[in-house]
């Protein structure tokens, strides 16, 4: 009795060998071809980027720093016998330098100018024309979401 061969076999015979001068040839052509996107001007230019990274840094790394720090002090201070701290207590304040590190990182993202210029120091001018900018981007998004329904 005769067995069957799986396709697997049967595909890898049917291949052709191309010599290698040119497979390698035909791959360069295409990679060319995509290589060069064209250039949207959609999206954040890139000194504001730099600006909002530098205001999440603070608003939003520094209490998330304290709120992981807030373990390790807690913890020497139980152990050290310095003082009798509940986990609870130490659960709950960390939790609140974490929920004002994310209050940072929206913060950081909504008050950054997107002017050349690097404006205030805590840029909280620039907050509400950054939300309208955000709903405006999102605007479009829900408007085909709804019509497709």
């Amino acid at each position: 009795m005769k067995k069957k061969q799986s396709k697997k076999k049967t595909q890898l015979k049917k291949k052709k060998n191309y010599p290698e001068k040119t497979a390698f040839a035909n791959l360069e052509k295409a990679s060319n071809t995509a290589a060069s996107p064209k250039k949207s001007s959609t999206g954040i230019p890139k000194y504001v980027a730099d600006r909002m990274a530098r205001r999440i840094f603070f608003t939003a790394g520094i209490p998330t720093i304290l709120g992981m720090s807030v373990f390790v002090v807690s913890y020497i201070i139980v152990t050290r016998n310095i003082a009798e701290i509940p986990p609870s207590s130490t659960i709950a304040i960390s939790a609140l330098f974490f929920l004002l590190g994310l209050a940072g990182l929206s913060f950081g993202i909504l008050s950054a100018s997107w002017d050349k210029e690097p404006g205030s120091l805590f840029g909280i001018e620039n907050i509400p024309m950054n939300i309208q900018r955000a709903k405006a981007a999102f605007k479009p998004a829900t408007q085909n979401f709804e019509d497709k329904n």
